[in-house]
């Protein structure tokens, strides 16, 4: 392996025993990661059989990708299957959260990935050089 391979790939491993415990679920999020910037941040969420993630709402976009096991997203007074494989996508402003029902046996565990207009525009910033980027 070169120094060039070293720069040219970072791999952040799940490790499952060091996730924290919030918003009714386990998660990691992606950020702080030295080097990274992005135009998003997001998180790695599992859902554990019985849980149910804290209803929210937020002014950003939201996409969730299915990785293992199914669950359901409500929004309102509606449920929607979400399994491994799909893909969510919430528009800013609809309150949702997520249930892995009682009687799952199985973990589900998604990547959230959320964004707005200040985030782009900090990765911009941050890309140009300009100061008051945050790192």
């Amino acid at each position: 392996m070169t120094d060039q391979d070293l720069a040219a790939v970072d791999i952040r491993r799940l490790e499952p025993g060091n996730l924290t415990r919030a918003y009714g679920l386990d998660m990691k999020l992606l950020h702080p990661w030295n080097g990274l910037t992005a135009p998003f941040r997001g998180a790695w969420c599992v859902l554990r059989p019985g849980d149910v993630s804290v209803a929210h709402a937020h002014h950003e976009h939201e996409i969730f990708i299915g990785m293992a096991g199914s669950a359901e997203v409500v929004t309102g007074d509606r449920r929607h299957a979400f399994a491994a494989g799909d893909i969510v996508f919430l528009r800013p402003g609809i309150e949702h959260h997520l249930v892995n029902a009682p009687g799952h046996d199985e973990d589900f565990s998604y990547y959230a990935i959320w964004w707005d207009r200040e985030m782009s525009a900090e990765f911009v910033a941050h890309e140009n050089g300009e100061a008051g980027s945050r790192d």
